[in-house]
């Protein structure tokens, strides 16, 4: 199969994977042929990568890190208490729903287990195919990409679980922000900002009397934003005054807001977001949580179309976990663009000649970033 923008998609294309709705029901199923009006239709509902089968990539598969049963029953538990929180300012002050911390204890099990069974798992893009709202996917999304570092970085299961719940509900405070300031999708008000820069402590104040969850997890929300340097919000601490699992987790979010469709502005991919948070390492992030980061996502996600030094273009099949900026890539088509008869694999990691110079045939120019991230 083929990772595919949806903008270069063209009718008569078959879908590789399925598509979900916000509810996991299946919207689109595996080799369903695309229309004009279905890609319109996904193009609408915000969806800008899909896989599509290809005869000469058909043997190409992505690893499946957690299972599709644990994701929807994620998705599903995260947008139904994410959306009773909505309701919170209605009820009564010091109220608390011991609940919570119960479901999320459970999801985080069946995430850890998932993840355990995959020791060499990589950051892979996890948006695509599922229309949702932002805020539910994103959650998801830093807790599963924090929950595989912090594995990687030998915390222990009870650490594991807390970090992954601090990660789950680092953005929980945004329940309690306006639906139109929160889903604007032009640049907001300097008021519009100071309240949006309020998710962090409504996050710490919904989260901090919560019995079954631990008091890090509501410290992990009021955190997330604040930076190696001070320059963070909402206190402006620096250094060792945040918790370590806040500063994985502010890592990780940054990622994953640049990395996904926002309404302002189209997503990155993982190769342009990697040199944004370098170029943040000692003043905004740490050194050795950016270095480990990097060598863990997939920086050219499987199945996208890049083009070489050589003028050659091809898919990437595999990653190469010890140098994951060198992929494996499918040549398929030459230096002046004729498609190969034998398509043949370039290994980047023993062709150190080898440079990827663009991505789905567009340069390597970084998108303009909003104040939004986040």
């Amino acid at each position: 199969m083929r990772l595919m923008p949806i903008t270069k998609t063209q009718p008569g294309m078959r879908l590789a994977k399925k598509i979900f709705s916000h509810d996991g029901l299946v919207l689109l199923g595996e080799n369903v042929e695309l229309t004009s009006r279905l890609i319109t239709r996904l193009k609408q509902c915000g969806i800008q990568y899909i896989y599509i089968l290809d005869p000469k990539t058909d043997d190409i598969t992505m690893p499946e890190i957690i299972r599709e049963e644990t994701l929807l029953v994620a998705l599903k538990e995260i947008r139904t208490n994410f959306r009773d929180m909505m309701d919170r300012p209605k009820r009564k002050k010091g109220v608390t729903y011991p609940y919570i911390g119960q479901t999320f204890k459970q999801m985080m099990n069946l995430i850890i287990d998932d993840l355990s069974a995959h020791k060499d798992a990589m950051i892979m893009l996890m948006n695509m195919g599922t229309v949702d709202h932002y805020l539910y996917q994103h959650s998801l999304n830093v807790c599963v990409y924090t929950t595989i570092l912090g594995i990687a970085y030998n915390y222990s299961h009870e650490e594991l679980m807390t970090l992954g719940m601090g990660a789950l509900l680092h953005d929980i405070g945004k329940t309690q922000i306006p639906i139109d300031v929160l889903q604007k999708p032009g640049s907001l008000t300097p008021e519009e900002f100071i309240m949006m820069k309020n998710h962090a402590r409504f996050g710490f104040e919904l989260l901090k009397d919560e019995p079954n969850l631990p008091l890090i997890v509501a410290h992990c929300a009021y955190q997330h934003h604040e930076r190696l340097d001070g320059s963070g919000y909402p206190r402006g601490i620096k250094g060792n005054e945040i918790h370590e699992y806040a500063k994985w987790i502010g890592l990780v979010d940054s990622y994953d807001a640049m990395t996904t469709n926002r309404i302002y502005r189209a997503p990155m991919l993982p190769h342009h977001a990697i040199e944004l948070l370098y170029a943040g390492t000692g003043t905004l992030y740490e050194q050795h949580m950016v270095q480990l980061f990097r060598d863990k996502v997939a920086i050219y996600p499987i199945g996208i179309m890049v083009k070489i030094n050589t003028g050659e273009s091809g898919v990437v099949v595999d990653f190469n976990h010890a140098y994951p900026h060198r992929p494996i890539i499918r040549i398929l088509n030459n230096e002046v663009g004729e498609e190969l008869t034998v398509p043949y694999e370039i290994d980047m990691s023993k062709q150190l000649s080898i440079m990827i110079i663009s991505v789905n045939d567009e340069q390597n120019d970084l998108p303009a970033l909003s104040a939004k991230n986040g």
